[in-house]
């Protein structure tokens, strides 16, 4: 019994000792600091449709998003286990990275032969292959388009984004917003 009460005075001891240095040493507050998740993909259409973060997270706590606002990844409903995996997911983490400035013009994304192919609204496919460095492919994308030589393209491969490579004269750029 004394070795239980010896335990039970120790760790009484050890929270006291944590207690009074904090008290004397631990001037800084904690503060929650809460990031909200943008939509950047949707899923469903209509009333039905579920917004998906930039993660892949299944947003069902935000409204609705409106038709034609946000790009629709090919599925009719949510996961029910509610996490995105596979192609999908590797297609909302694409459009995920998008950098704001190419937002209005992506119309929507799918897995093609290559991997991820997301298709801007002019036409041109921007093929990504997995979302692994998407930050820098869309980068490179973004220098191809704002190539004043570049007047008319089908595609743009950015599986190397130190080297992306264009094809096709099929499709004139986006307009300038």
């Amino acid at each position: 019994m004394k070795r239980v009460y010896r335990l039970v005075g120790s760790i009484l001891v050890v929270i006291l000792i944590a207690f009074a240095y904090q008290r004397v040493f631990g001037s800084e507050t904690v503060s929650p600091h809460v990031v909200p998740s943008r939509a950047t993909a949707m899923i469903g259409s209509g009333g039905d449709a579920v917004a998906i973060g930039a993660d892949g997270a299944i947003l069902t706590w935000l409204p609705a998003p409106e038709e034609g606002s946000l790009p629709r990844l090919p599925l009719d409903a949510p996961p029910k286990d509610g996490h995105l995996q596979g192609p999908v997911l590797e297609q909302a983490k694409v459009l995920g990275a998008a950098p704001p400035a190419l937002r209005p013009y992506v119309e929507g994304s799918y897995f093609g032969e290559s991997g991820v192919d997301v298709k801007l609204t002019s036409g041109i496919e921007l093929r990504f292959g997995g979302a692994g460095g998407a930050a820098r492919k869309w980068k490179a994308a973004a220098a191809v388009l704002a190539d004043p030589s570049v007047t008319a393209l089908d595609y743009v491969d950015l599986h190397a984004p130190s080297h992306p490579a264009i094809h096709g004269s099929g499709h004139a750029l986006p307009a300038l917003p």
